[in-house]
């Protein structure tokens, strides 16, 4: 049943764990359940799994380590996204690396929080997600941070972004797709990839990654962890 607080009752949030390490997904599956709203309804080991799984319980959140045999969770991200199942993606890595942030990004996970994390910011990032709010770790913001701003040298600031643009780069910086973009806002793909690219352009950007850091330093916004420097996200 539902925990009902200060804020009112909460939805119960139904939960899939793809982990390999037996200790960990067990011992995360424990700590969630201790939550009243959060329910842990299955655990696995690898991305296979993991799809058939998110098929049969249809899950409200999967917690996805990066690194499992055979294919990554990311790979197994990649696929839940292509495939629009109604269930959003919590990235739960050991890996701050640029490359698998910018890849999650791309993918239009639901958030991205280290190992490193507490028990509290899990669960909270696990409770957001599933609202459809973004997660970023606050380590990770940071890091993209300090990225964006180590390649400004030679760059021209950021020029003034249109009302729309504004709005495309929220969506994008919540990881979504240039089609999901499309949708959501009634536009015409090309149109999108357009306001993309234009953004980009004014950013100084070379990425859509990049557009992401610049919007967590400059454009509070994103739900963060509170460990490290956290922006409104």
């Amino acid at each position: 049943m539902a925990s009902r607080g200060a804020e009112g009752p909460r939805r119960l949030v139904r939960i899939l764990i793809v982990e390999d390490h037996v200790l960990v997904r067990e011992g995360t599956a424990q700590l969630l359940e201790t939550a009243p709203d959060l329910r842990v309804v299955g655990v696995c080991g690898t991305a296979e799994e993991g799809a058939g799984l998110v098929e049969r319980l249809a899950p409200d959140v999967v917690l996805v380590d990066v690194n499992l045999p055979g294919a990554s969770g990311l790979a197994l991200a990649r696929d839940l996204s292509r495939r629009h199942l109604p269930t959003s993606v919590l990235v739960v890595s050991a890996y701050d690396d640029h490359a698998y942030v910018a890849e999650a990004l791309e993918i239009g996970v639901g958030g991205y929080l280290l190992k490193t994390a507490s028990g509290n910011e899990l669960i909270e990032a696990v409770r957001l997600v599933a609202s459809g709010v973004f997660v970023l770790d606050g380590g990770v913001s940071s890091r993209l941070g300090r990225r964006r701003q180590g390649g400004q040298a030679g760059r021209p600031e950021p020029g003034a972004l249109t009302p729309r643009e504004s709005e495309v780069l929220a969506l994008v910086t919540e990881g979504r797709s240039n089609k999901q973009i499309a949708a959501e806002l009634s536009l015409g793909l090309r149109t999108v990839e357009s306001h993309v690219s234009n953004l980009l352009a004014k950013l100084g950007a070379s990425s859509r990654t990049e557009a992401v850091a610049y919007a967590l330093r400059a454009r509070p916004g994103i739900r963060a962890s509170d460990r490290g420097q956290a922006p409104g996200h």
